[in-house]
């Protein structure tokens, strides 16, 4: 249905395009009645049944039923997204409910890049996920300890960007919470202060040695993760989103189709083919093998965001294949342009910085600052109460 296209065939493909976004919007079968009151009221049902018997024959329509209607296939929603690609709406509504997120100049990067991803997945209705860089010049600013069991604590970092860490500490017997409570006091204390090391008056000899060695065990890890990173970090939220829609009532359905993001090798290779091809990019149906062989009934939307014009990850939307393709490229394109102007204020205002995957920080200037006082990382205790 490609080139020019004589007055038969650009009937054919308006009742096509007809036919695809009433199925988008009502999720039923379209009758030829349905088509005609809908759209084409001056032309027969007889001679719409004529049209979808062609489109059948030419793969973008099939019939479930005998008696039923019609519904679009997966090459025609490829046709229906290379079209939209030319002509991306932008919903006003949208646009202004995302206007809080555009003039963000703060340092909680990470926090506003997880807060603005479940705002958007909220308001288009559907999961998204995000490919992010490392920032630099972070570090830990809060402490927190949780009882799991009788000898497990959960252990969990906040830093000064927003990132927030989790680590396992063992505990050789039964410890109690007003214990956890000191502990958790003297972590803070030795994050906050200057004065390293400073122990609260309660803080018994025991406790003490307890202290010290999960504190420089959790610096040690955070230090490690740090300086050291393979892979660009995955944000993702909305799965409950897909609830909404028929597609994936079955629970069997929405575990398929969800299983991607479970997979963050998969999900990086796909984020990644967004971002090397510096454009929009959309995956429907069998387009998804590749990176999923259970994804087959949905479609996955990918745009490349910057930070001073230059591409550091690329923004996922996933649904089922009956989504509609024009409103939701124009959502993520300006979604996109949102992320890249205020990550990009942000770091021209705090002067920081950021790197990619597989590239070693801890080599240059952090190094130095590190080794005088460990304040930028928050590991002062490494040296100054090590026992």
């Amino acid at each position: 249905m490609q080139g020019k296209k004589s007055k038969r065939e650009s009937r054919e493909h308006e009742l096509l395009m007809g036919v695809i976004e009433l199925y988008i919007s009502t999720g039923k079968p379209i009758g030829s009645q349905t088509l005609k009151d809908s759209f084409f009221e001056t032309m027969s049902s007889a001679t719409i049944r004529n049209y979808f018997a062609e489109l059948e024959e030419k793969g973008f329509l099939i019939q479930q039923h005998a008696s039923g209607g019609r519904i679009p296939t997966t090459a025609a929603y490829r046709l229906y997204a290379k079209e939209s690609l030319q002509n991306p709406k932008i919903d006003p509504k949208i646009e202004e409910k995302l206007t809080p997120f555009k003039n963000f100049e703060k340092r909680e990067l990470s926090s506003y890049l997880h807060r603005s991803l479940d705002f958007f997945s909220k308001i288009v209705g559907y999961p998204v996920f995000l490919s992010s860089v490392r920032f630099d010049h972070d570090f830990i600013v809060d402490i927190k300890l949780v009882i799991i069991d009788q000898k497990r604590i959960l252990c969990v970092l906040i830093t000064d960007f927003g990132q927030i860490y989790t680590e396992l500490l063992s505990a050789e017997k039964k410890i109690s919470s007003f214990a956890l409570k000191r502990i958790e006091n003297y972590f803070i204390l030795s994050v906050r202060s200057k004065q390293t090391g400073m122990t609260p008056a309660l803080l018994s000899d025991e406790e003490l040695h307890l202290a010290k060695r999960w504190y420089n065990e959790i610096m040690v890890r955070y230090l490690v993760r740090y300086s050291n990173f393979s892979d660009e970090e995955i944000m993702r939220t909305g799965f409950a989103e897909l609830l909404s829609y028929p597609e994936f009532n079955d629970p069997v359905a929405i575990a398929s189709a969800l299983s991607l993001f479970e997979n963050s090798t998969q999900m990086r290779l796909l984020l990644n083919d967004s971002a090397k091809s510096s454009t929009l990019r959309y995956w429907i149906g069998q387009d998804l093998s590749p990176y999923s062989s259970t994804a087959s009934i949905c479609s996955i939307i990918a745009v490349p965001y910057r930070i001073n014009q230059v591409i550091v990850g690329s923004i996922g939307l996933l649904g089922p294949s009956r989504m509609p393709y024009p409103h939701l490229f124009g959502a993520l394109q300006l979604f996109s342009e949102i992320l890249t102007k205020a990550l990009t204020t942000s770091l021209y205002k705090f002067k920081l910085t950021f790197r990619e995957p597989r590239t070693p920080y801890l080599e240059k200037e952090e190094r130095k600052i590190t080794q005088r006082s460990g304040e930028a990382l928050g590991i002062k205790s490494l040296i100054e109460i090590k026992e």
